[in-house]
């Protein structure tokens, strides 16, 4: 059986899920597979390894999909051994489909899988981190000393007390100690950087306990890694998230020991993926330091993107992947890379299509991490009642990381329900996705699918969490569309919203949404507005639009991501936002706002200005300033600005003019000034002479 020119090896784990090779055969044909019935391994790790060892042979191999990821090392050395250049993937059906109350009807689940499993997923950028070694371990009593000298035989260790008490002197300086509290710290793995107040070092005739040298603020170091065991607020925020800062519970030994053993292999060079990429282009932050969007900002838990002017700057060395930047990003700006957002909407459209190919029903979209949310299935397969057959799992670098776009098109191929499985991890992050499932939720709602299609399953015991699942109640999906998933983010989202519109039990043309939503249009007050037109400069996405042959403000809502940008330039303040979906034709459309007649120039005839405006100026200066207080001043008002020129010379009244220039002074004036001179003085040495 082959799926995208892949062959598939399918196990039933020793016979513990019940899989017919005819039934899921016909289920994977339907889904798009190629072949017959499916043959079923029973015990393909070991006693029948040698089909795999078959399919990795040759100079190639066949690429393949193994359904098991338990054994996955194995397979991978098995692989190593016959065939290095060989491509295989690996997918679990068993605690995601097979071990599971509705085993019986999992199988266009399992088809759905081994589908999705077999599509080329593009490989990620990444950025190197470098650490040599160097590591501050800052603490408070002996604890810290005892860690650091575990450390140091592997790491260049110092230890850094915060407003020590009492603490016994080490019978022997291996590590040098310091007292000091760190003011603030910034920086990530192989590049950190700490200021230190109260710093000082210990003195060496330390005896009953450590005293220190007089101390002094402001001082900074640099090292490449922390340990913080001060027990007090974190260095950074989400600390979690900050690649070389471990900070163990001080009351815990365990966790302690942990993190020291993961220090200890902290030395040398770490690949990072980038995980958001970043296109400046269409980024709505800022325009003539006039602040827009700031959504990204307000969402980042690492403190990782800061404002740069009238973009964004994004730290991929302090990134900690949540991905909440890219779920709330309403022009795409910002876009997830683990892996490119294409691959993982080509990923849902190929899962949802051979679920529904193969005959299931009303499928229930479950968003979860490839970390916690792959361990939480993991233990419901095992120890509970696994997922219901119409429950799709469907694995993200994480959970934060999805939003509207996702939703919508997911819905828009025959969804009918989406939870995000999130849990502890995901503490104090979920603003950003709580803000995009009520978008969703009032799309759904408004257009007459009902509420409830989106949520979040935030439950820390997995078996509850399954008993959630299996709860939910039956809601009919939308009809299945068919688009690719191509485009931009705004694109993609555009293409559901109307398919959806399409087919609503309900249809609405206007859905009014709440302030800050990233799509609505704008009403301009037509009669304050002087059609400068600052507001189609500022506008990052085209909303704005003006007409490079007449006085005319034009407006498309379907690009408006209502940052605001033109409401803050606005000099007249007669711009209003107003959010809203409009699913309309004329969202699409570039509608009038403002249109005037241009104001003829009196002289040739040229149109420039605008009517009302020139009137106005002819009104408040013609005989009220001193400069148009005669006629003609007031009559070049109404002239172009080539007009007022040419009437300027015309009149002899050149601007330009200044006082008349001396004539040009040349050799031949000096010399001839010279010979005159010279006369002179031979005609009074004659005169002299005939006098005598």
């Amino acid at each position: 059986m082959e799926f995208n020119g892949k062959r598939v090896l399918v196990c039933n784990c020793e016979q513990t899920m019940a899989l017919d090779g005819k039934a899921l055969g016909r289920a994977c044909a339907a889904a798009g597979a190629a072949g017959d019935a499916a043959n079923i391994h029973h015990n393909l790790c070991r006693a029948e390894l040698g089909a795999f060892q078959e399919a990795v042979a040759g100079e190639a191999g066949d690429p393949l999909v193994v359904a098991c990821t338990q054994e996955a090392p194995l397979f991978e050395e098995t692989r190593q051994e016959r065939n290095p250049q060989a491509r295989v993937a690996y997918t679990n059906i068993r605690e995601r489909a097979g071990w599971s109350e509705d085993a019986k009807q999992a199988m266009p689940k399992i088809a759905a899988l081994l589908a999705e499993a077999a599509l080329d997923v593009p490989p990620t950028p990444a950025i190197v981190l470098k650490s040599e070694g160097v590591c501050l371990v800052y603490g408070r009593d002996e604890e810290a000393i005892e860690a650091a000298r575990q450390l140091g035989g592997r790491l260049d260790v110092t230890v850094l007390l915060d407003r020590p008490q009492e603490v016994a002197p080490p019978r022997v300086m291996e590590v040098p100690v310091f007292k000091g509290t760190i003011r603030e710290a910034r920086g990530h793995l192989g590049r950190f950087a700490v200021s230190v107040d109260d710093y000082a070092p210990a003195l060496p005739a330390s005896r009953h306990h450590l005293e220190f040298e007089p101390s002094r603020d402001g001082a900074s170091s640099e090292c490449h890694l922390i340990l913080d065991l001060s027990g007090g607020q974190p260095l950074f925020p989400a600390p979690e998230k900050r690649d070389g800062y471990f900070r163990p519970d001080p009351g815990n030994p365990a966790a302690v020991q942990r993190a020291l053993f993961d220090l200890a292999d902290m030395v040398g060079e770490f690949e990072k993926p980038i995980y958001v990429a970043y296109d400046a282009d269409i980024c709505a932050h800022s325009r003539s330091r006039k602040t827009g969007c700031t959504r990204c900002l307000d969402v980042c838990p690492t403190s990782a993107i800061r404002s740069a002017g009238d973009i964004v700057e994004i730290d991929p060395y302090v990134c900690g992947g949540c991905g909440s930047c890219a779920s709330v990003c309403p022009t795409g700006a910002a876009s997830y890379a683990l892996p490119p957002s294409q691959a993982v909407f080509e990923r849902l459209r190929t899962l949802v299509a051979a679920y529904l190919a193969a005959g299931g029903e009303d499928p229930v979209l479950l968003v979860h991490d490839i970390r916690q949310g792959e361990e939480m299935i993991a233990m419901m397969g095992r120890f509970g009642r696994g997922l219901p057959a119409r429950v799709l799992p469907f694995a993200v670098n994480a959970a934060t990381q999805v939003g509207f776009d996702l939703f919508a098109v997911a819905l828009a191929y025959g969804v009918s329900q989406i939870r995000i499985l999130a849990g502890p991890a995901y503490k104090g992050e979920l603003d950003g996705l709580a803000g995009q499932i009520g978008l969703a939720e009032a799309a759904m709602a408004g257009l007459g699918y009902g509420a409830g299609r989106v949520a979040i399953l935030d439950v820390d015991d997995p078996l509850a969490a399954a008993d959630e699942l299996y709860a939910l109640p039956r809601m009919a999906a939308p009809a299945a569309g068919s688009f690719l998933p191509m485009g931009g983010k705004r694109t993609l989202i555009m293409l559901a919203l109307r398919h959806l519109y399409d087919h609503a039990p309900e249809p609405v043309d206007i859905l009014p949404l709440a302030p800050g939503a990233p799509f609505g249009g704008v009403e301009v007050n037509a009669g304050g507005c002087t059609l400068c037109l600052a507001c189609v400069g500022a506008c990052p996405t085209g909303a704005m639009i003006d007409n490079p042959d007449r006085p005319m403000l034009s407006f498309q809502e379907e690009a408006c991501v209502q940052c605001g940008l033109c409401r803050t330039t606005c000099p007249e303040k007669v711009i209003t936002l107003v959010p809203r979906f409009n699913f309309t034709e004329a969202a699409r459309a570039a509608l009038t706002m403002n249109e005037e007649q241009p104001f003829h120039c009196v002289r040739c005839g040229k149109p420039f200005g605008i009517r009302s405006t020139v009137e106005r100026m002819v009104d408040q200066l013609a005989g009220k300033h001193w400069m148009f207080e005669s006629g003609d001043g007031a009559e070049r008002i109404r002239m172009c600005d080539d007009c007022r020129v040419v009437v300027h010379f015309e009149r002899g009244d050149d601007p330009l003019a200044g006082p008349p220039r001396p004539p040009t002074r040349t050799t031949d004036d000096y010399l001839r000034e010279r010979e005159i001179e010279e006369a002179r003085a031979r005609l009074r040495a004659e005169r002299e002479d005939g006098d005598g």
